[in-house]
């Protein structure tokens, strides 16, 4: 009986993930947890800018928590939320390029990096998509319109994106 590599790699990621305990703190090892996913999705065929996209959203999630966490712990000063913002994108994009992801000569979308083109989409979607839910919310008194809007406003974006640089780049 031939085993599919790629199946098994698959599954044993996703039970990785299930049998995780929650994570306690956002830290360089998420950058390293970020560079093996984009090889892992190089690993099965996913393209960069894609893989892109779904790292600059979450860089937004992850500063946002951190802003959202600083404001009800009463931590305050000059500049804060550039430092965070600042702090997250260098976590993640030079070690990615240090560690050889980033920055192959040959691996490049519209003259930049695939994976920082992604990372840079990626960014400004779930910003837009974030931005666009509180809009709505604060038109309809603070109110979602539907259950878990919170979740789908800032991922349809993404979603979109993956299908077009699926198509631009198959």
């Amino acid at each position: 009986m031939k085993i599919n590599k790629k199946l098994i790699s698959f599954l044993a990621v996703v039970s990785s993930f299930l049998m995780a305990s929650s994570a306690k703190a956002v830290c360089p090892i998420c950058t390293v947890a970020v560079g093996a996913g984009v090889g892992f999705s190089r690993y099965l065929g996913i393209d960069d800018t894609i893989a892109g996209l779904w790292i600059g959203g979450l860089t937004v999630s992850m500063i946002t928590w951190t802003i959202d966490w600083m404001n009800r712990k009463n931590i305050r000063f000059k500049m804060r939320k550039i430092v965070v913002v600042l702090g997250y994108y260098l976590m993640i994009v030079p070690p990615l390029y240090w560690m050889g992801i980033m920055g192959h000569p040959f691996n490049k979308m519209l003259g930049m990096d695939k994976l920082l083109l992604g990372i840079i989409f990626g960014t400004i979607a779930f910003s837009i998509g974030a931005i666009w839910y509180y809009q709505i919310k604060k038109k309809n008194n603070g109110h979602s319109y539907f259950p878990f809007q919170k979740v789908v406003m800032p991922v349809s974006p993404l979603i979109v994106l993956s299908v077009i640089f699926y198509f631009l780049t198959k």
